[in-house]
Formats: C-alpha cells, sequence, structure tokens
C-alpha cells in the first residue's frame, strides 16, 4: 500500500497531465449523469425489459359488481372546518357550508366534493332527507338534524366530531386542470374563507390537509432545505477553511477538492436511481463535503509544511501524498465499510442512503488525492503556504500537550474507566425504545400538520387502518355468523381509548330501527345502498372490514394496544374456525417492521465494526491495536444511544441511520493516532515517548478537523424537520465524544495494553520497514 502511494505521488509529480485527463474523464461522465442519466441507464438495462404478468389469484370469486363505494380514506385532501361555538347546525351555518362545497364544485381542477350534506340515503324507504336542513328551517328542525348527524355511521365520528365542533369535506381533484401547488392547498382554502366571508356571525377556522397537502409539504420543505442548507454548509466550511489556513490559496484549494466531489456523487448517484432519496437532498452533499473537508485538511497541513521548509510545489505534493495519502485512504474505506453497512438494513430509503455514501466516499477521496496535489503544483499552488505560520493549526501544535500529560501518569485508571464507561453506556443504549413516527418530515407548524394534529384530536386520527374479515367457501355471504365476528371485531377494538371510530356493517345495521339476534339483522344489509355497502362488505370476495382511525402518536405508543388487539383477534379466530381475521394498514405494518428496523441496527453496526476491525488489524498487523480502535470508536456511539434514552428519544429509521453514519466518520480520527503512533515507534526511544510526539503531530489537527464537522453539521440544526435536527444532533455528539475518546482514551488504552507488546512489536514494525519499503522520514498524518 506504501508503494502504491508512493506510485501515485510520482505520478503527480512527473505527469500531472494524466491526472488531469482523469479529472476530466470523472467529470464528464458526472456531467452525463447530472444531465442525461436516464438515457444512460435505458442503454445499459436494455429498452426491452420483459413485462411483468401478475397471476390472477382470484379466479374462485364471484365477480364484481360495477359499483363505486364511498370511501372516507382515499380522498386527495381534506378540509378541516373548524367552529369553536358548533355553529354548523344554524342557519348561517348551513348556508355558509352549501356555499363552500359549491364553490369548490366550481373549481376547475375540482372533481368531487364528499360531506356530509352529500352521503348516500339512508333509510328504510330510501326518501331524500338531508342531514343538514335548509337556511329557513326552524330552530328545532336544526337540533333535531343534529341529534340525527350524531348517529349517522358515517357521519357521527367520521365526518362530524363528537363534539359537534369540527366537520370535514373529502376532496378528490381532476389532475388535467391542476395548474400548480395552491390549487390543491391555498385555494381550497382561499374558496371556502371568501364564502364565509359573507357571514359575519360565523367563527369557523380552515385548515387544508390529507395526503396531497401533506405529501406536497414535504417535498416543498425538502426542496427549501436542500438549497438553503447547502450553501449554509458550504459557506460554514469556507470559514472554517479560512481560519484554519489564513492563506486565500490554500482555502480555495482546499474547498475545490470536497465540492467537486459533491458534485461527482450528485452526478454519478442518478445513474442508479438514487437521486430522490429525502436524506440525499440535505444530508449527503453536507456530509460527502465535510469528509471530504476533513481529509483535506490533513493533505493540505503536510504539503504547506513541506513547501514551507523550502520543497518545490511538485517535491511537496508528491511528499505529501506519500506520507498522508494511506491514512486518508484507510479512513475512507472505513467511513465507506459504515456506509455500505446500511445496506443490510430492510428500509429501502436507508439503503439508499447506504449506498448513495459509499459512492460519495470513494470519488471524494478520489477528488482530494488527486485535485489537492495537482493544484499544488501548478501556478495557482505558488503561495500556498503563504499565511503558514498564521494558521491555528500551525500555531497552536504544542498548545494542547497539557492533555496529554494529564493522561499519561493515568493510563491504568483511564484504561478502566474507558473499559467500564463504555460497557455500561452499551447497556444503557439497549433500552433505547423502537418507534416511527409518520409526520416527522413535515414541520409541525405547516398548515397540513397543523390540520392533521386536529383531527388526531377531534376524531382519533386522520389515517385509516382496518381488520379485514374473510371466510371460506362453506359460509353462506349473508350467514348470521359473518355479522357475529365482524360485531365481535367491532366491541374488541372499542375497548381501545386510542383507536378511534370503528365503522363496519355493524354500524349500519344497528342505525335502522329494530332488535334481533345477527340472523334476523343480518337481512338489513339489503337496505344499504349499494355504494355504502360495498365499502366495508364484498360478498363474491368472502370479505368484511372494519376500519378505525390511528393518531400519528408513533409505533411506540400503539405498540402496547396493537398487541392487545391482535391477541383479542387470535381469539375471535379460534372460536370462528371458517374465518380468519387479519389487521392491516400503513400503521399497522409499520409497527410490524419496526422490530426489523432494531435488527438493522444491529446487523449493519455489527457488521460494520467486525469488518472495520479486521482491516485495522491486518493494517496495522497487530490484534491489540485492532481491539483498542474498536473500543474507543464504540464508546461514542453508546455515549450518544445513552444520551437518546436519558432524553426519551426512540430508536427510528433516522437513528439507526445516524449510528452507522457517526460509525464511519468517528473511525477517522482513530486511524490517523495510531497510523502516526505506529510511524513514531518506529523512530525509536519508549512507547510513551512515542505516544507524546504522535498526540502533539496530530492532536490538534484532529480538533480543528472536528470542529470543521461540528460547524458543518451545526447549519442543519435550524431545519424545521425533526429527522434532520435528530440526525445532526446525533452527529455532533457523536463526532465531539469521538475526539474526547481519541484524545483521552485512546492514548491511555496504548500505553496500558499495547506497550506491553514491548520489543517484539517494535521488531515487527521494523520488519514491515523493510518488507514495505517504508520511507526513512516518517509519515505526517495530521
Amino acid at each position: 500500500m506504501y508503494r502504491a502511494f508512493d506510485r501515485f505521488a510520482r505520478l503527480v509529480a512527473e505527469a500531472p497531465w494524466a491526472v488531469f485527463l482523469l479529472i476530466l474523464i470523472i467529470t464528464g461522465v458526472a456531467l452525463l449523469g447530472h444531465y442525461d442519466a436516464d438515457r444512460v441507464r435505458g442503454f445499459v438495462l436494455g429498452m426491452d425489459e420483459e413485462q411483468i404478468e401478475r397471476s390472477n389469484t382470484d379466479d374462485d370469486y364471484g365477480e364484481s359488481p360495477d359499483v363505486e363505494s364511498v370511501s372516507l380514506s382515499d380522498s386527495d385532501a381534506t378540509l378541516v372546518i373548524e367552529s369553536p361555538g358548533g355553529m354548523f347546525f344554524t342557519q348561517d351555518g348551513s348556508d355558509a357550508l352549501r356555499q363552500i362545497a359549491e364553490n369548490l364544485d366550481d373549481l376547475q381542477h375540482v372533481d368531487s366534493v364528499l360531506w356530509m350534506d352529500r352521503l348516500p340515503i339512508l333509510n328504510m324507504f330510501g326518501f331524500p332527507r338531508p342531514l343538514l336542513p335548509r337556511a329557513e328551517s326552524s330552530e328545532a328542525r336544526f337540533e333535531s338534524a343534529a341529534e340525527l348527524a350524531h348517529k349517522h355511521p358515517l357521519v357521527g365520528g367520521q365526518m362530524l366530531s363528537a363534539d359537534g365542533k369540527t366537520l370535514l369535506m373529502l376532496i378528490d381533484f381532476e389532475w388535467l386542470f391542476v395548474d400548480g401547488d395552491e390549487d390543491v392547498t391555498t385555494e381550497l382554502r382561499r374558496v371556502a374563507e371568501e364564502a364565509v366571508a359573507e357571514y359575519p356571525g360565523l367563527d369557523f377556522k380552515f385548515y387544508v390537509t390529507g395526503r396531497v397537502p401533506y405529501i406536497l409539504k414535504a417535498i416543498q420543505t425538502q426542496t427549501a432545505n436542500s438549497s438553503l442548507f447547502l450553501r449554509m454548509g458550504y459557506g460554514m466550511i469556507a470559514v472554517m477553511a479560512l481560519v484554519l489556513f489564513r492563506g486565500p490559496t490554500a482555502v480555495f484549494i482546499v474547498a475545490l477538492a470536497p465540492a467537486l466531489g459533491v458534485f461527482w456523487t450528485q452526478g454519478f448517484v442518478r445513474f442508479f436511481d438514487l437521486q430522490n432519496n429525502p436524506f440525499n437532498e440535505i444530508v449527503l452533499p453536507v456530509l460527502i463535503s465535510l469528509i471530504g473537508l476533513t481529509d483535506g485538511v490533513h493533505l493540505m497541513v503536510q504539503i504547506r509544511k513541506l513547501r514551507a521548509s523550502g520543497m518545490s510545489g511538485r517535491e511537496a505534493a508528491q511528499k505529501g501524498i506519500s506520507e498522508v495519502g494511506l491514512a486518508c485512504f484507510l479512513t475512507s474505506l472505513t467511513t465507506a465499510i459504515g456506509f455500505g453497512s446500511l445496506s443490510l438494513a430492510s428500509s429501502e430509503i436507508v439503503q439508499e442512503f447506504g449506498q448513495s455514501c459509499v459512492i460519495g466516499v470513494l470519488l471524494t477521496f478520489v477528488s482530494v488525492v488527486c485535485v489537492i496535489p495537482l493544484a499544488c503544483t501548478t501556478v495557482l499552488g505558488r503561495s500556498v503556504h503563504v499565511g503558514h505560520e498564521k494558521g491555528l493549526i500551525d500555531r497552536n501544535l504544542g498548545k494542547i500537550s497539557g492533555v496529554i500529560d494529564f493522561v499519561m501518569p493515568r493510563t491504568r485508571a483511564l484504561s478502566w474507566i474507558a473499559i467500564a464507561s463504555t460497557l455500561v453506556l452499551t447497556v444503557i443504549s439497549l433500552f433505547l425504545p423502537p418507534d416511527d413516527k409518520g409526520a416527522s418530515n413535515v414541520p409541525r407548524s405547516a398548515e397540513a400538520a397543523v390540520g392533521m394534529d386536529h383531527m388526531d384530536k377531534a376524531f382519533g386520527g386522520l389515517n385509516f387502518c382496518s381488520v379485514d374479515v374473510r371466510w371460506t367457501k362453506e359460509i353462506e355471504a349473508d350467514s348470521a355468523d359473518v355479522l357475529q365476528v365482524v360485531t365481535e371485531v367491532s366491541e374488541l377494538l372499542k375497548t381501545e381509548e386510542m383507536i378511534g371510530q370503528p365503522l363496519s356493517i355493524k354500524n349500519f345495521v344497528d342505525y335502522y330501527p329494530g332488535d334481533g339476534n345477527p340472523s334476523e339483522r343480518m337481512s338489513m344489509l339489503e337496505l344499504l345502498p349499494p355504494p355504502l355497502k360495498r365499502a366495508f362488505y364484498l360478498p363474491e370476495r368472502r370479505k368484511a372490514s372494519v376500519t378505525f382511525r390511528v393518531q400519528d402518536m408513533g409505533i411506540a405508543a400503539y405498540d402496547p394496544v396493537f398487541k392487545r388487539v391482535e391477541s383479542g383477534l387470535e381469539t375471535i379466530a379460534a372460536a370462528h374456525p371458517e374465518f380468519t381475521v387479519h389487521m392491516t394498514g400503513g400503521m399497522v405494518e409499520r409497527w410490524r417492521q419496526i422490530f426489523e428496523i432494531v435488527l438493522d441496527l444491529a446487523a449493519s453496526l455489527g457488521s460494520a465494526m467486525v469488518i472495520i476491525f479486521l482491516v485495522l488489524t491486518i493494517v496495522y498487523r497487530s490484534l491489540t491495536i485492532g481491539l483498542i480502535s474498536m473500543l474507543a470508536n464504540i464508546f461514542p456511539l453508546a455515549l450518544t444511544g445513552a444520551v437518546l434514552v436519558f432524553a426519551g428519544q426512540t430508536l427510528e429509521v433516522v437513528t439507526v441511520l445516524a449510528f452507522t453514519v457517526c460509525l464511519g466518520i468517528a473511525v477517522d480520527d482513530s486511524i490517523h493516532f495510531i497510523t502516526r503512533f505506529q510511524e513514531e515507534r518506529l523512530k525509536g526511544g519508549s512507547d510513551a515517548d512515542a505516544i507524546r510526539r504522535a498526540f502533539t503531530a496530530v492532536g490538534t489537527a484532529l480538533v480543528m478537523t472536528t470542529a470543521v464537522l461540528i460547524t458543518g453539521f451545526s447549519v442543519v440544526l435550524f431545519s424545521g424537520l425533526r429527522d434532520y435536527q435528530l440526525f445532526v444532533a446525533m452527529g455532533i455528539l457523536t463526532i465531539g465524544s469521538a475526539l474526547f475518546g481519541d484524545i483521552v482514551f485512546l492514548p491511555a488504552l496504548i500505553s496500558h495494553f499495547y506497550s506491553k507488546d514491548g520489543d517484539q512489536a517494535v521488531a515487527e514494525g521494523e520488519s514491515l520497514d523493510e518488507e514495505t519499503s517504508l520511507p526513512t522520514e516518517p509519515v505526517a498524518v495530521d
């Protein structure tokens, strides 16, 4: 490996045109990815892919009638109308609501508006009787209508809140006529507000929420954050580089390498159709640029020192790569391993982000070792060492020696403190409960989120789940057993306070007057209008459904609820062998998959740690060093996990992702320190002296690169999205604690455990020097 970097260093010095050609080729490919990745991907995959045909597994079912069923869960948007005074069933309220619905209908891009006044007729004789009386009706008529509305299965608790203060209008769009984002969001609220403006005595408030507004707001927030935080991140990087180097030329060259790495990465990920991943929009560019900047800082510091000592640009570039290149390669390799382990996750978003990070880390490494040395050999690099003596790194190399002076006399105590604290923090981290919150990708102040929160309180949730009841061919579709099982499922769901408004054929049968056993009541289904009946009952498919609402409280809150419901469903199924009952829905599926997230964390972190341990053990030819380095890198992850536990946070997709990413970043500092220590041992002297020299040479650079990472990450804390805030907060905590572990625990562990290898380790190092033809001068990795 040393010889490989020596050969590349000579290539930069003797044939810079070849390096420049490599940069041009990669840039050209990235440009192609930015502007025409689809064509390249189609050419590679072929344009005549076979269409996947789905086999028909429902041959034994009867033909379904052509009836469009009523649905409360499939609307494009929901207009939430709040009246604190409960003024819906008044003369002005009735008139205003009808005016709102009519004005919405007049919008070209609105296909339909479903609200309580437009539901199918639900009475035994089919006589039309509006649920909401006309404006000229008496006050007594309105009071009677309000009472009847609350009893209606599709109105009470579904389209009209139990307290009568919130009403819903479900809107579907005609997408051919949708011209912009405002058409499906603010335009709806504007039309409603204009209609109510004619009734000054009403206290109506409006929120537009639902599937389309919510997704649209998430996209808008992601796009806004992407451009804003990219600018902020790059600005912070430039400021930090200027503070570090004080020379504008060095700042420009160091900033150029990660910027080019980000450009390459964004182009290459398009070839793999990974560009739409939400983390790739914001987190990936900042992350890749910061990783590239840290390696660039180490390389530039060394080249500036060599230039200041009197070397030419080409000589300094060649020797700088020879001395720092291997350490930068190892940090990139281990970081890529940490990111690559995300491919073991079951979440597609996490998998794609991990793959994109691997691509980015490798491309950015190539950019750093090509762009910085090459630029330093050109006219641009003539004054690269200007400001060398004023840089923070160069002026403060010896000013942190007090830390190592504190550590070395206490290596035994600090070593056991490191081991004990890592074990304790790891155990605490195991109590991090799994969770998944669906609304974390939209700011809570957004109208779509506010409307969802209001529906959680007023209706028990915006989102729907269901229990599907199926039966065998031996059971007749109009059998009383069907109603009996549905009734038992409904009663089970009603026992859970966090489950809102179970709705099924039972609700409609109970709505009609009369009593009787299920066999007698089942015939009442024939009185239901087909759109209502088929929403919950499909006899030809031997299926009935019981729907219920769930709030956006996260999987952790619903875990005990769903467990009790599933246990109850198993009891019902056991009592009725001809039936199967299965709970389904978005929230339910996420609940079932949440434990896979825990396995993702164990698998990705475990595999990454094992691979990194093996790589470091092989590279340094020491099992002890491999174990020491892993202990130093587990400590910051365990500390972060423990902090999350004490802060009341949970284990989510974003935290799983952050743990693995932080492992890849945290191991970098350890590699730089251990590499420098190994090189200092070859000079002779005691291990304690080697540790002190390594600390003095590398310590300040580690502090400053950590400051760059934390500063770059901190800009994302201003994001309005909880996921991004949590991700970067974990990153800052992990990177900061990793620095503490590297400058306090790592020297103590090396001194206490590794120095016991004594002369044998030194002899092994000398043998390694002879076998690999190490340069006679020490390798500087600061």
